[in-house]
């Protein structure tokens, strides 16, 4: 079964990045994930120097490979355990 995980990765410079600088680091990173079974890239947040990818993957040693593959660091990564949003509050018991 596959897990959600947050990435962050420290990389001096990403939110100066182009788009066309951008579009080749997304390059980088789908043909390493090509290269790996059990992982899938949803979506990532770019923010100053760092950038906040969220993953979903068997397990935190597919990160680790897609990072050594990539060249992207994977500096911290958390499992995301549980999922709340604004109508989070209709289903809970008060």
């Amino acid at each position: 079964m596959m897990k959600r995980y947050v990435i962050e990765r420290d990389l001096p410079g990403v939110g100066a990045m182009s788009d066309a600088e951008l579009g080749g680091a997304t390059r980088t990173s789908n043909a390493a994930l090509a290269r790996i079974a059990g992982i899938q890239w949803e979506h990532s947040y770019v923010a100053g120097d760092k950038t906040f990818c969220i993953y979903l993957a068997e397990n935190e040693d597919l990160i680790r490979k897609h990072a050594e593959l990539s060249g992207f660091p994977a500096n911290r990564i958390t499992e995301v355990t549980t999922i709340i949003d604004p109508t989070t509050e209709r289903t809970c018991a008060v």
